[in-house]
């Protein structure tokens, strides 16, 4: 039986164990790349576990959320990840330089490599052949000392494209399909793999959106096999001897397969307030809208941006509405500016913001209350925009941008004096690329001596062995698709405290409950209650290590999105699984004990566990965990099981774990 794409890069990075699906793997990383508001985690957790030296062919440190740097704490940030970088043999990309997905794309992402990254948009260069998968920081300062990365062997779904896409239609639209057809909870547990006549049709550029919102679904990865418009795109980036030829075998098998005809799409677009509610654009054409953003890691690239810079030339924005171009990267803004095409825009009332996250996390632009947003985003999770009760919609830079000409949605298709513009390749990449941009720093040009920390920064909390006896109050239930922007809201007043887990810690669950912090202090332990698909959306582990740090004890949920769960695992939160009968019965103060001997229990392999709730009623609750995993729990979470090993020598280095 032949293999898929994704079976044969994992088969040639595989450590451990064997590619059957859900049985836990160990694979070799590659590359390695992490971004502010997660990388100083990361360095801080890779300086605890006594390592002095990145270990991987590549590791990329981007400064990409906080670029404005509303306060000293943001850009004492930025120095402290600069030292590290430095310190440890990282690349260091520059505030302003660009989003870590463009960037990395553009300068480092390779076909048949692997990548791990501590954001959940790390999938995005599967659009050129590279397996990439987010994670935690803590998974990516493992895979930095040498570690092996752990997963579950992941599905493997053939998603066919076939035909070519009509006018208008583009390659957002067939991610928004697939979120339509299988919802955020769809892709989970499974990598999206391309095939197919239609893969041909596509540009990298166009792929690369597809891989990087395939996030959305909850996939673990998403990628496309290498072709010659792969060769052609790494030849525009100067780095056309990284091309190899990379395609499943023809008698490959796969696990699922779904078919997109993209002959049949049309414009669409996801309505307020999550990536899966997708109409077609005609449907809610006529909205007013106040505010259209072009840009994120998503269409941030000069492909992305140039067909919106066409569109307006010659046109004015509505002037009710206020049209932003956030560029993915800084190559992309140059580009423009040097082919005339962002004066063409600024004469159309259009306005440039620096090359970053920012907005997509609420940082800057925040749209007015009782206002429509539209975003070429990846997400548009309630609140995430920076304001409560939002209504944000996503859509492709076509889409977007007719409706900043006309003040209100409107099909693309429906435009009187505007052409399709299709999609056109840059031709002037490859000035200052790689090693020769002045943005990036490498290894050997470091400019710091050593680490140099502000006062903003701590040290990473530690979590005590797993007790024999787990019991609390119900500290907080909640409902289904609860995202980690619930958990640690990313606004730059809060994301400020990324390095200071003490007083970030005070912002746990606000937007849920603006009490929570509080009252889980107050509770010395407790638990987590919530619905389907917990911890959906970022990677970032401050989503579990905060409320670690409050005293929470584990989360019993019906079930786990694939990152937050192997965080949870990260620092020592035990996470149960229950079923919808028992979720309904259990109501938030409700008194929670777990019957058995925890810590034997977790490190004895048994799966499941008698909950008392109230001392009138129990249920069971299962623990879906390898025997790695166990071990890290009970020794209350992966640093202190690292540093234990290394202390008692069984293991002192990670790539030992």
């Amino acid at each position: 039986m032949g293999q898929t794409l994704t079976e044969k890069i994992l088969d040639d990075h595989l450590v451990e164990g064997e590619l059957e699906t859900g049985e836990e793997i160990g694979i070799e990383i590659d590359q390695v790349l992490t971004q502010d508001t997660t990388g100083t985690l990361v360095w801080l957790q890779f300086e605890a576990l006594g390592l002095d030296e990145v270990q991987t062919e590549l590791a990329a440190q981007y400064c990409d959320h906080q670029t404005y740097q509303f306060d000293f704490k943001n850009t004492d940030d930025h120095r402290f990840l600069r030292s590290a970088a430095g310190t440890f043999g990282a690349y260091y990309s520059r505030p302003g330089n660009g989003i870590c997905h463009n960037v990395h794309k553009e300068n480092f992402a390779a076909p048949g490599k692997t990548l791990l990254g501590s954001d959940s948009h790390t999938p995005t260069p599967g659009g050129l052949g590279q397996l990439a998968i987010g994670s935690g920081g803590l998974d990516v300062a493992v895979a930095m000392g040498g570690g092996a990365y752990y997963i579950e062997m992941p599905e493997v779904v053939n998603v066919r494209l076939e035909g070519e896409l009509p006018e208008w239609a583009t390659a957002k639209d067939v991610i928004l399909e697939l979120l339509r057809r299988l919802s955020v909870k769809g892709g989970v547990g499974k990598v999206l793999e391309y095939t197919g006549p239609g893969v041909e049709s596509l540009t990298v550029p166009e792929r690369t959106t597809i891989t990087n919102m395939g996030t959305e679904l909850g996939a673990t990865s998403s990628i496309f096999p290498t072709d010659e418009k792969t060769k052609d795109w790494l030849s525009r980036v100067s780095r056309e001897d990284e091309y190899v030829e990379l395609s499943p075998d023809e008698d490959a098998e796969y696990d699922d397969q779904i078919t997109v005809d993209l002959s049949e799409l049309e414009p669409l677009i996801a309505e307020p307030s999550m990536p899966d509610n997708v109409v077609p654009v005609r449907e809610v054409a006529g909205t007013d809208v106040e505010q259209v953003m072009i840009g994120s890691c998503t269409n941030g690239a000069y492909e992305d941006i140039l067909p919106a810079a066409k569109m307006v030339k010659g046109q004015t924005v509505d002037k009710k509405t206020e049209m932003i171009v956030a560029p993915g990267s800084k190559q992309a803004s140059e580009m423009l500016a040097r082919e005339g095409w962002t004066a063409e825009m600024m004469a159309a009332g259009v306005n440039f913001s620096e090359a970053t996250c920012g907005a997509c996390i609420g940082i800057g632009h925040v749209p007015a209350s009782d206002s429509v947003s539209l975003r070429t985003f990846n997400r548009n999770f309630e609140g995430r925009s920076g304001i409560e009760d939002d209504n944000v919609y996503l859509c492709s830079p076509e889409v977007a941008t007719a409706a900043a000409i006309e003040g209100e949605i409107v099909d693309p298709r429906d435009l009187d004096d505007v052409e399709a513009p299709g999609l056109e390749m840059g031709d002037k990449y490859g000035e200052g690329m790689g090693k020769d941009d002045p943005d990036i720093i490498a290894p050997d040009e470091a400019v710091d001596d050593g680490l140099v920390k502000g006062p903003n920064i701590g040290d990473v909390p530690l979590k005590d062995e797993l007790d024999a006896e787990l019991e609390g109050p119900a500290l907080l239930k909640m409902e289904d698709n609860i995202t980690t922007d619930h958990i640690i809201p990313a606004t730059q007043d809060i994301l400020m405290y990324r390095s200071n887990i003490p007083k970030l810690s005070e912002f746990t669950l606000s937007r849920v409950d603006e009490d929570f912090a509080q009252r889980a202090l107050d509770s010395d332990g407790g638990f987590l209650v919530a619905g389907e698909n917990y911890g959906q959306g970022s990677s970032r582990e401050h989503a579990a290590l905060c409320p670690m740090y409050l005293g929470v004890e584990g989360v019993l949920a019906q079930s786990f999105a694939r990152i937050h769960r192997a965080n949870l695992f990260n620092f020592g939160l035990i996470p149960l699984e229950i079923d919808e009968e028992d979720y309904e019965n259990i109501e938030q103060g409700d008194d929670i004990e777990i019957v058995d001997d925890v810590a034997e229990a977790v490190r004895s392999g048994q799966e499941e566990f008698t909950v008392r709730v109230n001392d009138d009623w129990e249920l069971t609750a299962e623990l879906n965990a390898s025997e790695r995993e166990r071990q890290i729990l009970a020794d209350g979470g992966k640093l202190s099981h690292t540093k234990k090993k290394a202390e008692d020598g069984s293991g002192a280095a990670p790539a030992d774990d």
